[in-house]
């Protein structure tokens, strides 16, 4: 069954001056400031489409990486998984960087990475990115 999420923005005012709020309509998990110096130079409390795009891959990363290490019988005791997304005014997002520690019983580090290397793949969020370069950092803990 196909799923539908939705997020929505208010912006007022020009692009450096004015600011807007971003509201998780889906969930109901709230509403969140963003403005352009949030999002160029220092957050000062508020979010950005980077910081939601970082939240949104790292945790469809961990799902993949959880299903496809369970599938070949040797499911995750744990995953920390960050994501990185790095955006430089004028070019747009030039780079994400996935970093994953686990624990997995019963796994080598070798299977270990050329599963988060899959994972990284097939994460939903992954394909919605390409055309952005995601690299990856996986160890066991």
């Amino acid at each position: 069954m196909a799923t539908t999420r939705t997020a929505s923005t208010r912006w007022e005012g020009t692009l450096f001056e004015g600011a807007g709020k971003v509201t998780l309509q889906s969930s109901g998990l709230g509403t969140y400031d963003v403005s352009w110096p949030a999002r160029a130079e220092e957050p000062g409390g508020k979010t950005s489409p980077e910081e939601l795009i970082a939240a949104a891959h790292s945790s469809c990363f961990s799902m993949a990486f959880s299903n496809g290490l369970a599938k070949a019988g040797t499911p995750a005791t744990s995953l920390d998984t960050s994501a990185d997304v790095t955006f430089q005014p004028g070019e747009g997002i030039t780079g994400i960087k996935i970093t994953v520690r686990g624990v997995v019983p019963g796994i080598s580090e070798e299977d270990f990475v050329a599963a988060a290397e899959a994972a990284k793949e097939g994460c939903p969020v992954s394909q919605a990115l390409t055309g952005t370069t995601i690299t990856l950092d996986a160890a066991l803990a």
